[in-house]
């Protein structure tokens, strides 16, 4: 497939645009059917060439590197208040004068704006691409009217086309999928027809009304044009090193030790010497080979005189320790170098940099006799191991731990205690509460720093590391600045799925912070808190009804109307039928009003398995459908606002361990009772436990048993083991629609 490539270049290297940078694909349309218009209607092939752009899907935008100055220019203007003035264009001079503030992108005028769609090979498209490239020369403005520029536009084969942009000395944007980045509007069917009425309304946007003498000029505001809303994505780039004994791939990996890892990250980046020149590392190298970027290259890489703007430019070394298996020794066999999209210094260069740097230890260690190896940075070949650390295969995760600890401000510190007076200078419960108080909060103003906004659940931290073979925190202190009081190992619990890599504390350009993703205990199981809404005497069936036909629209909505909603959501087979087979591979939507919450509960969660591959991908687009559900529309059951709610498993009332186990929802018999009511009944919920893996019960309790729909009996429960179980607990006919849920009791 082919590319059009259209070029903006700005007169001055400012840009006025308020509201989206870089410059979105709608600024650039609309300026395209100015520039088309200028010399009167646009003619029929052009209109048709514009329609056939505006069906394109979001194209890949790049834009030069850019910053906002702090001060910006004053500009005095009237105010935008016509009622003052009862719309009379004769008193404006009578409208107060307002300030505005402008702050343009600051950038390399020599460096053009990209902007990239594919293009079919046809004729037809060929043709309306040609058009399109004519158009663009006719260009004279991009962003505010003070914005001069002008345009160009050409059709490249694939192979050129990802060139150009690899090539490209700025920040590319692709369009992607998810809640971060930014978002940018772009044409779609009906643009270019909205921008045409628009001109019309804006003709006659001022009517002159006469009621008697008196004479009012009524001022209408023209619609605005029409354009998509479209989330895009920078992502740095990644290069992965393998360390080994040669440069060559296939040379034996020579492990580096844990605990060290700051000290590789410094051989690698470079070291300084007493009269502060580079002697070593990647920096030395480019800064001999790119004198006119010696500035960048001490910012961005050596972190040399950093402001508060490069923090997110910034190129980041990760040594990445073995993990991924639990008898794997933690030693650290690969780096990852970090790119930041915004970084100055190209990554062709940083790669050059790095490949083949040869790492210079000392030649033993002076406290062991350990010889020493030098390793060598070889290109990996396999980037497999990433997904341990959640970075670009991998599904992102609710729960975290450190690999390396993290480095936290000095108030975390904990009080040293010396060796010889252990027994006197103990702490206490107390003491010792409070330093892990501290230590918490410093992990929250961590992820401040590292612009993780997701909410936290809860926040863990401890000297000792969270996985067998790994280091305790203080014994990574050696070689760094940072005392060992101050190193904790953290696990993380939020409250959405987070991707990584994520890297935090004051340590993390040092190779410290690094964290992995770990099993969540609570995939599958979803929960959100009734804030209010909820009407007297609702019943759970309904509000677990709403909450079902809720989500499947959501997710719905998410595959395109279209496609036919998968029986994991919906409980249908593909003819529309139940499903009958016996296994109840479908969800759970549970009212759970005993804690005011309500509940989807995944079938591997209420089976008390492992989730298959077909069942972890739909749980992904399930939690991309619950994203943003805030409100619950339950008809009589009233209009609930909702909120998100983790669960621990450790103490919540449906999941933790107990022995004595009540029904929160009644419990509704799978099939008809022939004889003995209360005697079938307590066979049923019997053979309803062991089938889902519980021991047989101690004792069944049976209250207020009634018949319900089709003849079935229908009766709370109290259920006893012998031994502690875990839940959850959903059992019954309708446990998928809210029925059956037990709660543990103390």
């Amino acid at each position: 497939m082919n590319a059009l490539f259209l070029y903006v270049r700005m007169h001055d290297g400012r840009y006025h645009g308020n509201g989206d940078w870089p410059s979105s694909p709608a600024r650039l349309f609309q300026a395209l059917v100015a520039g088309a218009g200028l010399v009167g209607p646009l003619e029929a092939y052009q209109q048709e060439a514009l329609r056939w752009l505006e069906k394109r899907a979001a194209p890949i935008v790049a834009a030069p590197h850019a910053w906002q100055p702090r001060r910006g220019v004053l500009f005095y203007m009237p105010s935008n208040d016509s009622d003052a003035i009862s719309g009379d264009p004769l008193r404006m001079s009578k409208i107060p004068t307002a300030t505005k503030t402008f702050r343009p992108y600051v950038f390399d005028a020599a460096v053009p704006f990209l902007y990239v769609w594919p293009v079919e090979e046809t004729a037809t498209d060929e043709k309306h691409a040609s058009i399109i490239c004519s158009l663009a020369e006719r260009l004279y403005q991009l962003g505010r009217g003070i914005d001069l520029a002008w345009a160009w536009g050409e059709v490249l084969n694939r192979e050129d086309s990802e060139k150009k942009l690899s090539e490209y000395p700025g920040v590319v944007y692709r369009p992607c999928e998810g809640s971060g980045g930014v978002r940018l509007p772009c044409p779609q069917p009906g643009s270019l027809a909205s921008l045409m009425e628009r001109h019309k309304q804006f003709a006659k946007r001022f009517k002159v009304e006469k009621n008697g003498k008196k004479i009012t000029v009524v001022y209408k505001k023209p619609d605005p044009p029409r354009f998509q809303n479209v989330l895009y994505d920078s992502p740095p780039a990644y290069l992965l090193f393998d360390l080994r004994d040669t440069a060559k791939s296939d040379a034996p990996f020579v492990p580096w030790p844990i605990e060290r890892c700051a000290e590789l990250v410094i051989k690698l980046r470079g070291e300084v010497d007493a009269n502060g020149t580079l002697t070593s590392g990647a920096a030395k190298r480019l800064w001999d080979a790119l004198p006119n970027q010696r500035g960048e290259i001490a910012r961005v890489l050596i972190g040399r005189e950093t402001t508060e703007a490069d923090k997110s430019r910034r190129i980041r070394i990760l040594p990445l320790p073995s993990i991924g298996h639990p008898q794997v020794d933690r030693d650290i066999r690969r780096v990852l170098i970090e790119i930041p999209a915004n970084c100055p210094l190209h990554r062709n260069d940083v790669a050059w940099a790095f490949s083949g740097l040869e790492v210079s230890p000392a030649d033993f260690d002076s406290n062991t006799g350990e010889i020493f190896y030098s390793p060598q940075l070889a290109p990996a070949q396999e980037r497999d191991m990433l997904r341990h650390y959640g970075i670009e295969t991998a599904e992102p995760a609710r729960t975290w731990r450190s690999v390396t600890p993290l480095a936290l401000p000095e108030y975390a510190r904990r009080r040293r205690i010396d060796p010889k007076r252990q027994h006197e200078e103990a702490k206490n419960g107390s003491e010792r509460r409070t330093e892990h108080d501290r230590a918490a909060a410093a992990v929250m103003q961590a992820l401040r720093h590292a612009d993780i906004r997701t909410p936290v659940w809860s926040i863990r931290v401890q000297r000792e590391p969270f996985e067998a073979k790994g280091a305790r925190a203080e014994s990574f202190a050696a070689g760094t600045r940072f005392d060992k009081a101050r190193l904790w190992h953290v696990e993380l619990s939020f409250v959405e799925p987070v991707r990584g890599p994520l890297v935090l504390g004051d340590g993390r350009y040092c190779g410290l912070g690094l964290m992995a993703p770990c099993e969540d205990a609570n995939t599958g199981l979803y929960a959100f808190r009734i804030r209010d809404g909820l009407t007297d005497g609702a019943e759970p069936r309904e509000l677990a009804q709403a909450l079902r036909r809720a989500v499947m629209a959501r997710v719905q909505a998410l595959l395109g109307d279209r496609q036919t909603l998968p029986s994991f959501f919906s409980g249908h087979a593909a003819d529309g039928s139940p499903l009958r087979n016996g296994n109840h591979q479908h969800l759970a939507f549970v009212a759970d009003l005993t804690n005011h919450r309500l509940l989807i509960v995944a079938p591997h969660r209420f089976e008390h398995r492992a989730p298959t591959s077909e069942e972890r991908r739909r749980l992904l687009e399930l939690e991309q459908a619950l994203i943003d559900l805030h409100e619950l529309r339950a008809g009589v059951a009233g209009r609930l606002h909702l909120a998100p709610e983790p669960v621990c498993v450790a103490t919540d009332p449906m999941l933790a361990r107990s022995c004595h186990w009540v029904s929160d929802t009644p419990y509704l018999a799978t099939r008809r009772a022939k004889r003995d009511v209360a005697a079938f009944m307590k066979q049923d919920i019997r053979a309803e436990l062991v089938r889902r893996g519980f021991p047989t019960p101690a004792t069944i309790e049976l209250r207020s048993i009634v018949h319900g729909d089709e003849g079935l009996a229908r009766a709370d429960v109290e259920v006893t083991f012998e031994i502690a179980v875990s839940g959850p607990i959903l059992l019954g006919r309708d446990f998928h629609s809210g029925g059956g849920l037990f709660g543990g009791r103390c």
